[in-house]
């Protein structure tokens, strides 16, 4: 087998587990599932509202998927795992089921459009789409879409976040199909730009500039006085020269003469 005809037969394959899933757990709120293959076996995982209800009593209802997968499906070894749906909302195959089983209680297509789109929305998507297309008012087919928000119709978001889903619904017209696209809020994007503010814990960044050099006025340098001397600076000089000095007898002595 080619790998080409191995691609196609292995999404047939899941497409075909993925309605037949779909029908057998609708009381369960099915949301999906997710199959990878391990060294051990296949491991698949569920998505519900209602986990209880997959499980069944003593796990009866687990064990008749795991032995129907494995029969019909010819999948080996299956492993079946149930994960609780968090929000609902932010499900599509949640949201599609909604619409097409108001749909066929009755319920008005735009009202049942609106209603939907507005608890994706309230729920906190960044944006959602849901087309009903068929014989919504005439014998002519046509299709009529309910938008709200920001969703990226291609790229990279488009194809990794964006969650897609597909429902039916035979009414007394024909085949009523809804197709529902949901952004979650946990979406990336690239070209989006996050800016960071320092807390104040956060010592602020000093930029290093360039010492600026000043002009300092030139100070002319001023004399320095010469110190007079004092009267003990003179005393001090003449009992420094002993030959000036005469005693106090002598001057008598001339006096008398």
């Amino acid at each position: 087998m080619s790998i080409v005809k191995r691609f196609i037969t292995e999404s047939i394959k899941r497409t075909e587990i993925d309605e037949f899933l779909e029908k057998k757990l609708e009381r369960a709120g099915y949301g999906g599932v997710n199959i990878s293959k391990t060294p051990l076996g296949t491991h698949v995982v569920i998505y519900a509202m209602r986990p209880g209800i997959v499980i069944g009593r003593g796990g009866e209802t687990i064990k008749e998927l795991a032995s129907s997968l494995e029969q019909n499906f010819k999948v080996s070894n299956p492993q079946i795992s149930v994960s609780e749906i968090e929000v609902p909302e932010f499900n599509a195959h949640v949201i599609a089921n909604r619409v097409a089983s108001a749909l066929e209680r009755g319920v008005h297509f735009r009202r049942a459009g609106f209603w939907a789109l507005n608890q994706v929305m309230e729920a906190g998507a960044l944006g959602c789409e849901i087309v009903i297309s068929g014989k919504l008012t005439t014998e002519r087919a046509r299709f009529e879409k309910f938008r709200a928000g920001h969703y990226p119709i291609v790229g990279e978001p488009a194809l990794r976040a964006m969650k897609t889903a597909v429902a039916h619904v035979q009414l007394k017209p024909g085949m009523i199909g809804v197709r529902v696209k949901i952004m979650p809020p946990d979406a990336y994007f690239p070209d989006k730009v996050v800016i960071i503010q320092p807390t104040e814990e956060e010592e602020p960044i000093v930029v290093a500039q360039e010492p600026t050099l000043v002009a300092t006025p030139k100070i002319a340098p001023q004399a320095t006085p010469i110190d007079e001397p004092t009267p003990t600076d003179k005393a001090q000089e003449v009992t420094s020269n002993p030959e000036t000095v005469e005693p106090k007898e002598a001057k008598q002595a001339e006096e008398k003469q």
